[in-house]
């Protein structure tokens, strides 16, 4: 053991993670499963194109009036 070394810390937060972790093992599938639901999908380009070409331009600042 070096004389520099530290004793090993963990944080209240990584304790508390940690014992859910312990308690629900599974969790992280269950995690995996919900993310799946919103992010990790394919995208569709042509429907993601046609978003774009959508786009209305705005003014620099929109409560402007021209009155």
């Amino acid at each position: 053991m070096s004389f520099f070394r530290r004793p090993d810390y963990s944080s209240e937060v990584s304790q508390f993670l940690d014992a859910l972790k312990k308690s629900d093992p599974e969790l992280e599938k269950k995690q995996r499963q919900g993310r799946l639901l919103l992010w990790d999908h394919p995208k569709d380009a042509k429907l993601w194109d046609e978003f774009e070409q959508g786009k209305v331009s705005q003014k620099p600042y929109v409560y402007q009036t021209n009155g």
